[in-house]
């Protein structure tokens, strides 16, 4: 047999044996030269992607649930391509494996391994699919139990698409800081000689270092700065329907000395639209009094101290102290007051009351809880001591009642005042907060110390004595009919966001997810390591967008707390209807004007 009769009738490697050019293979190698997918990374990024489609709290509709998506199954691909580079690095080098299976592997059919990369792209793709399908049925559970419209299965197929965008735009931000690395790495090599092996985590605690400063400093700085400009404007501006008040029981009217354009949008709007005696008087078939709101915006001192000043000196020249009830009410970001809640302690009060606040920031509560959250508990602590001081100064029977009320951010701001529950019942007559995020210190504590037996979303604190948990009216009589002055009460739903949305997400499963979910939480909603995270996080900016009684909105729970912790005199369920309707038009009137 000659040399070319051998080399003719022997069988090559099979890995060395050329690809068969058909369709199916030149299409998975055009992919591969495109996309250099790493197919263990597309495996565990699917699986984020379909985990991220289970439900949360909040219904979504198909363009939220594709963004949300696309980042869980990027991070996702992230930690399969990791996962890949460790087996490689570690694992196969150390495996010795039977020579039976190192023979099968090389006499391998040249498509097989083609065609395991084509099956894991087509299955990843009805998985994909398939979730998104169930991922819609969630969803109308969800909407159903908060009585709202069903989510139209129409966009739901977008969802995967847009998740794919997502992941592709993230993917290749990602490989640009990997080439940054290498860059900066063979720069360290070349340049200044530090051998490879110490220069590639050079290289990258570098780029981390130097994108970690501008994030934090430059950027973040930059950003904010720019966001400040933005709604700094906005706050410049009026609502046609906020009209300056003439009544001196309103700050910015012409006898105030907090003057009606330093107020910001919020404050002008507060002061221009609390109700008049009438119709209080209407509603209550009472006489009644011009109700006080005092509020010291941004620009109606310099600084936080000045601010506070001006309130004060607002609420002596109003003389706020002679009023049956006093409230410090601590804002949100752009200093926004909830109308039902300051509405209501007026109404059951008569108008005998001063409601006092003040603003601490032009941005929005999502933006300003990323970077004013000193600036909310520093202004709700001067703010607090301040009235408390002049009020403490008075003799005991002539003080008004002292109460104290935040919603959201406000809560966290108006909680800075207070060291604890001691603190808390030394220097108030009540206290109401209302969808406290879930970085509250108090709120923290008193839930993490709630009685044994007692669930997360509902805990009882030392029995109900003195502070009290509710996602509805009944709530706010339990456990225990003795409830002792100052009474306490936090508002919080099982579906809100802003309550149970925290960093420890990321790793840790919370008591409210291993509990029995809340009436308005879908059964079908679990925890998922890094992907439940991801998932309350976008249900942050839709807080609000669901129906009353469910997420962040409390209003037709709010005047039921109020009557709990304020105790009106003469409160009688036919008075508590025709408050609820008033309130009901007005907020109304606040949607269609505002």
């Amino acid at each position: 047999m000659t040399t070319e009769d051998t080399s003719s009738t022997s069988r090559p490697e099979a890995h060395d044996e050329p690809v068969r050019e058909n369709l199916f293979v030149r299409g998975i190698h055009l992919v591969e030269r495109f996309f250099h997918p790493n197919y263990v990374g597309l495996i565990v990024s699917a699986m984020f992607f379909g985990l991220s489609l289970t439900p949360s709290l909040l219904p979504r509709d198909w363009f939220f649930q594709g963004l949300i998506s696309g980042i869980n199954a990027t991070i996702g691909y992230g930690i399969g391509c990791a996962l890949a580079w460790a087996w490689r690095k570690w694992a196969v080098p150390r495996i010795k494996w039977p020579e039976q299976v190192t023979a099968a592997w090389a006499k391998r059919p040249s498509w097989a391994l083609v065609a395991v990369k084509g099956a894991i792209v087509v299955a990843c793709l009805i998985f994909a699919v398939l979730m998104s399908i169930q991922s819609s049925k969630w969803q109308r559970q969800i909407t159903d139990l908060m009585g709202m419209a069903p989510v139209s299965d129409a966009g739901y197929p977008r969802t995967v698409l847009l998740g794919a965008v997502v992941v592709g735009i993230l993917i290749w931000i990602s490989r640009l800081v990997v080439r940054l690395v290498r860059a900066v790495t063979r720069g360290l090599n070349q340049w200044v000689r530090i051998p490879t092996a110490i220069a590639r985590p050079l290289g990258l605690l570098i780029v981390v270092v130097v994108a970690a400063m501008l994030f934090n400093g430059v950027l973040a700085k930059g950003f904010f700065a720019v966001a400040n400009s933005a709604f700094s404007a906005r706050n410049s501006h009026t609502s046609p329907n906020a009209v300056q008040p003439v009544l001196p029981e309103r700050s910015g009217s012409p006898e105030s000395l907090a003057k009606w354009d330093t107020l910001g949008s919020e404050g002008r709007w507060f002061v221009s639209n609390a109700p008049t005696a009438l119709a209080i008087s209407q509603v209550t078939g009472k006489p009644a009094r011009e109700p006080i709101r005092v509020y010291a915006g941004l620009e109606s001192g310099d600084g936080f101290e000045a601010q506070t000043d001006v309130a004060i000196a607002e609420l002596e020249r109003t003389k706020a102290f002679e009023r049956e009830v006093l409230v410090v009410i601590g804002t949100t970001g752009t200093g926004w007051v909830d109308t039902t809640s300051a509405e209501s302690v007026e109404l059951m009060f008569g108008g005998d009351t001063a409601l006092v606040a003040t603003q601490y920031s032009y941005l929005p509560s999502a933006l300003s809880f990323l970077s004013d959250r000193d600036k909310s508990m520093t202004m709700g602590r001067m703010l607090f001591d301040k009235v408390y001081d002049r009020w403490s100064a008075l003799p005991e029977d002539a003080r008004p009642k002292l109460l104290v009320y935040g919603e959201s951010l406000g809560s966290q701001g108006s909680e800075g005042a207070f060291s604890g529950l001691a603190d808390i019942r030394n220097r108030t007559d009540g206290v109401l907060w209302v969808g406290p995020p879930n970085s509250n210190r108090l709120w923290s504590e008193f839930v993490s110390r709630r009685d044994p037996g007692t669930e997360e979303i509902t805990p009882i604190y030392a029995d109900g004595m003195s502070v009290r948990f509710a996602a509805s009216a009944d709530q706010l009589a339990k456990p225990t009919p003795v409830w002792n002055d100052p009474r306490i009460v936090y508002l919080q739903h099982a579906s809100d966001p802003v309550v149970w949305w925290s960093p420890d997400l990321l790793f840790g499963r919370p008591d409210w997810l291993r509990e029995k979910r809340g009436p308005d939480v879908s059964p079908a909603m679990s925890w998922y390591p890094i992907v439940t995270f991801w998932q309350v996080a976008a249900d942050l900016p839709r807080a609000q967008s669901v129906s009353d009684g469910h997420g962040h909105n409390y209003g037709n729970l709010v005047p039921d707390a109020w009557a709990a912790v304020a105790e009106p005199p003469d409160y009688t369920p036919e008075l508590a209807q025709r408050i609820r309707a008033y309130l009901d038009a007005s907020m109304a009137r606040e949607h269609r004007l505002k």
